[in-house]
């Protein structure tokens, strides 16, 4: 059976009571594959819902993209430009985020490397990728206040200085255009996971199983949507 990506000798789970809907902390000694999906599905609350996570995560980006796209006024060439040069950006930060806090523990973003490293890379290795259920989206999609997170703390003090500084088109563009981004990152990763490959998609789906191959994980393929900075930046695994 396929290890997790820990390389500790497999050991016995250990026997604890935990309380109901306490967050599980990964550890090195949780055992096999199978054992470690099961820990970490006894933190996942009884009310939890992956439709209704999957269904506020699209709302939310949804609305904040159609009410951006709403203040756009005959915007010039040079202006929509700022479409590809914020997806760029997206894909960079994509892939410094992964490659960094997601998969290195930095203080002050402990949780971010438990959260990813240490909880997804365990649930998901390279010969298990597949959720077996709709509570499994919790494994895979980022929190619901993690949207209003970015929204609040990325997209919009970002659009503000883009609006002052080059009109109320750029900062449009760059909020649709990165909560469009954020939305194809969750739609692409949560794609990545399920049992059914979805057509058209299968180099990408591939791309990222190499990512949770445990020899591989920290060095290539931190791009999720499309490899770009990989390609660039030579982490992109042949």
């Amino acid at each position: 059976m396929e290890r997790t990506y820990q390389t500790a000798p497999c050991a016995a789970l250990r026997r604890r009571s935990d309380p109901a809907g306490a967050v599980l902390r990964y550890r090195p000694d949780m055992g096999e594959a199978t054992a470690v999906r099961a820990r970490l599905r006894r933190g996942i609350g009884p009310l939890y819902s992956g439709a209704l996570h999957f269904a506020f995560t699209s709302a939310v980006a949804l609305a904040v993209i159609a009410l951006a796209l709403s203040r756009l006024h005959s915007p010039s060439a040079l202006e929509l430009l700022t479409v590809p040069f914020t997806f760029l950006y997206a894909n960079f930060v994509e892939w410094r985020a992964h490659r960094g806090p997601m998969h290195r523990k930095i203080r002050g973003l402990s949780l971010i490397h438990e959260r990813h490293a240490l909880q997804h890379h365990a649930f998901f290795t390279a010969a298990d990728m597949q959720i077996d259920s709709r509570r499994d989206f919790k494994m895979v999609l980022f929190p619901p206040v993690l949207v209003l997170f970015f929204f609040g703390l990325f997209a919009v003090p970002v659009g503000f200085a883009l609006r002052l500084a080059f009109g109320p088109n750029a900062a449009a563009l760059f909020v649709a255009t990165s909560m469009g981004y954020f939305l194809l990152y969750e739609w692409l990763h949560l794609a990545y996971h399920l049992p059914v490959p979805l057509p058209g998609i299968e180099w990408l789906r591939s791309h990222h199983q190499t990512h949770h191959d445990p020899r591989l994980m920290t060095r290539t393929n931190f791009n999720i949507t499309f490899p770009i900075c990989d390609a660039i930046f030579g982490t992109r695994a042949a």
